[in-house]
């Protein structure tokens, strides 16, 4: 892999020709939202990631905790701190709606697979440990769907902080792949007093690594990670430090789409380009 793209596998590009051959109709990307949890390690910090399940979609792979947006959370009314959802909006290149469920999946995915809450008692705090047994009860309702985001912090006069979380960038499955996503990448220090828990059923492990020791387990086929996780990573080890990811995140594009597009010369090798 490079920085403007990396090689597609035989199975990708067989995929590939047979959809365009056939004149296939391209699946309608499911809006999605992941997270990048950071802590400080040292003079250096982490990263957590987990590794979904085998039967999942993109199982075996190491990824980041996130997931589809759902309906609850664009019905949400909550109490919210930070951005205003039309800053969001601008930030996302969204709707002022649409980039409220967003930052609000992204902050329910985290507690439903991390067991990380992005919430406080109001604009300038956050709440402490999360781990305990009521805790616990909370976030398997929230993931049966028994209750919802909003409610789950309503119940506890909690406010949503935003500001806590960076937009990072933005993916577009490619066209030829049957189940397409358009994720919403952010990253979030981890709170203090907060710790990530390995609860989420769709995960068979988890690890905090730094980016750069990712990168080499990686591409000594340690760890399998799929381009937009291998990307982000080496972005985010390239900004240096914490300090660094945070002013590196103030400025990036988050609204314009990443759509690895599928390059096949007559002769040579098949590779996807950053476009």
């Amino acid at each position: 892999m490079t920085i403007d793209g990396f090689a597609a596998s035989p199975v990708l590009v067989e995929h590939a020709r047979r959809f365009h051959a056939e004149g296939g109709v391209p699946a309608v990307p499911r809006v999605a939202a992941t997270v990048l949890l950071l802590r400080p390690a040292g003079a250096d910090y982490e990263v957590y990631v987990i590794r979904r399940v085998a039967a999942m979609a993109f199982g075996g792979m190491y990824a980041f905790p996130g997931g589809g947006v759902d309906r609850s959370d664009s019905q949400a009314h909550l109490d919210w701190a930070g951005p205003e959802p039309g800053e969001w909006g601008d930030r996302l290149g969204l709707a002022p709606d649409a980039a409220q469920a967003v930052v609000c999946a992204a902050a329910r995915e985290v507690f439903e697979e991390a067991g990380v809450l992005l919430a406080g008692p109001d604009a300038a705090a956050v709440v402490g440990d999360v781990s305990g047994d009521e805790w616990e009860s909370a976030r398997q309702d929230l993931v049966a769907r028994r209750s919802g985001f909003a409610d789950l912090l309503a119940s506890r006069r909690l406010t949503l902080r935003s500001d806590l979380l960076l937009p990072w960038s933005r993916w577009i499955t490619p066209e030829f792949e049957p189940r397409r996503f358009d994720t919403y990448f952010f990253v979030a220090l981890l709170p203090e007093g907060q710790r990530t828990r390995d609860v989420s059923g769709e995960a068979d492990h988890t690890l905090w690594i730094r980016p750069a020791d990712a990168l080499a387990r990686a591409e000594a086929g340690e760890l399998t990670m799929l381009p937009p996780t291998l990307v982000t990573l080496a972005q985010i080890a390239a900004a240096g430090d914490l300090a660094g990811v945070a002013r590196a995140a103030a400025t990036r594009d988050a609204a314009t789409p990443v759509t690895p597009r599928l390059d096949l010369p007559d002769n040579g090798e098949a590779r996807f380009l950053l476009d």
